[in-house]
């Protein structure tokens, strides 16, 4: 699909957030894709797009992004219903899923993502094989499909191909329903060598690495992969589950994350998804090693998961990161707004997740997500600042919520009031959405619809 994107020079907005916080009248000029430079306090001129409110692109640090399809397919109850038996409704549904209907899946969900405000994603990307696990020809062709699906929308990517071998704790097989993941290190090295090529065709597109999880490869394995690419990120679900820990503990006789931190080489370039369920001395040494953690509120909530113990790990200055995962429900501002009330309702306070300045809640979780969200997919991006990728979003002053509010209140009704401000969105220079739609959502949505009907036959 071939797509048309302007590609302004210049931007102005009458209120934007800079590093160091709110300004008026404000100008970004974009060269190559990136933000050249920022002026404040000056008028715009004829011919120059103007918009309200402008901020810095979100990052989503953890998609599937092919799950989108059965969003909405697995809200009913037979028996004992958990994470466990929501994973083999998606077994079923993977061993259906063609190439094309895979892409058309993963446009969709990037679409979603842009009218959301999310300008990067970090695609977890675990479905290599065709249906019987054998490698497909082009060993990278499910790669190179979310390539497209990053192209065609025009998000930006840092693609993360998954290693994932064993089917259990401690080198259990796999089963069949798990054949599409599968590869050994040296099979996996090869899939990230094609991978190279696959994101080389992207703007300012970035390849990092991927362990499934502790049940998915062996010590051996997580100690060799670290050494593909050396400063390249590096990311691992853990700790989502109870039953998880508890397996975890009785194999190695430790918790998960405490063993990866003794274990692993756990620094600024590792990202630990969910965390959900540590200890306060976990907490504590996660903080203290740099890594982020990949928090996904709306998919934990809606697989039972629990809640990570935010409050504790933000105030020892641990960094964290937002990704919609199951991308159940794609809404940046919805996973932030659901990270605090999560906290408030365990702690029955308010504004749990304040920042330790006069921020806002609302802003202190934006900004911290950000950064944690950049570190993690190992892009300069999540500021409206000169040297970063000109990721740019503008909310809209008109929905009612939004209105007579300045500064860190838009962000505020933006995200806790549920308004619906998301404008227009530029990524890496290129307008993608244009009041609040993609400007390829019609041809992009009916490719969907038709791999869902293929899919329900």
């Amino acid at each position: 699909m071939s797509i048309h994107f302007d590609r302004p020079r210049s931007l102005w907005f009458s209120s934007a957030l800079l590093p160091d916080g709110w300004h008026d009248n404000v100008r970004i000029r974009i060269a190559g894709g990136r933000i050249a430079q920022v002026e404040s306090d000056v008028a715009g001129v004829p011919g120059e797009e103007r918009c309200a409110i402008g901020i810095p692109g979100a990052t989503n640090l953890h998609s599937h992004a092919f799950q989108r399809g059965i969003a909405g397919l697995s809200e009913h109850r037979g028996g004992a219903d958990s994470f466990w038996s929501w994973r083999e409704a998606m077994y079923g549904f993977v061993q259906k899923l063609n190439a094309d209907q895979f892409e058309a899946i993963a446009a969709q969900a990037y679409v979603e993502m842009l009218e959301s405000g999310i300008t990067r994603v970090a695609e977890f990307h675990y479905l290599h094989h065709a249906a019987d696990g054998t490698p497909y020809s082009n060993i990278a062709e499910h790669s190179d499909r979310i390539c497209a699906a990053a192209a065609d929308s025009g998000i930006g990517l840092t693609l993360l191909p998954v290693l994932y071998s064993y089917g259990g704790i401690g080198g259990k097989p796999a089963t069949d329903l798990q054949r599409r993941f599968i590869n050994s290190l040296e099979s996996f090295s090869s899939l990230l060598q094609a991978c190279r090529d696959s994101i080389a065709r992207l703007d300012f597109g970035v390849l990092g690495i991927a362990a499934h999880s502790l049940r998915a490869v062996t010590a051996d394995q997580l100690e060799g992969l670290a050494t593909l690419l050396r400063s390249a990120p590096l990311h691992i679900h853990i700790a989502e589950q109870l039953d998880e820990v508890r397996q975890w503990q009785a194999y190695a006789g430790c918790r998960p994350v405490e063993w990866l931190l003794d274990t692993a080489e756990v620094d600024e370039r590792w990202c630990l998804v969910h965390a959900t369920h540590v200890s306060d001395n976990e907490v504590s040494r996660l903080a203290a090693s740099g890594a982020t953690v990949g928090l996904c509120p709306i998919t934990e909530a809606n697989l039972g998961d629990g809640i990570f113990p935010a409050q504790q790990y933000l105030s020892r200055q641990g960094r964290f990161g937002i990704g919609t995962d199951s991308n159940v429900l794609i809404d940046f501002a919805e996973e932030l707004r659901l990270l605090e009330y999560g906290q408030r309702l365990v702690h029955r306070e308010r504004n749990v997740l304040h920042g330790a300045d006069a921020r806002s809640t609302g802003r202190s979780l934006f900004e911290r997500a950000l950064e944690g969200g950049s570190h993690a997919t190992g892009e300069r991006t999540g500021r409206l600042a000169a040297g970063y990728v000109a990721d740019m979003v503008a909310l809209s002053d008109r929905p009612p919520s939004m209105q007579q509010r300045r500064g860190d209140a838009l962000l505020d009704s933006w995200i806790f009031a549920g308004a619906r401000a998301v404008d227009s969105v530029w990524t890496a220079g290129r307008k993608v959405i244009c009041q609040g739609r993609h400007v390829a959502r019609d041809a992009i949505a009916a490719r969907f619809s038709t791999a869902l009907q293929e899919l329900s036959r």
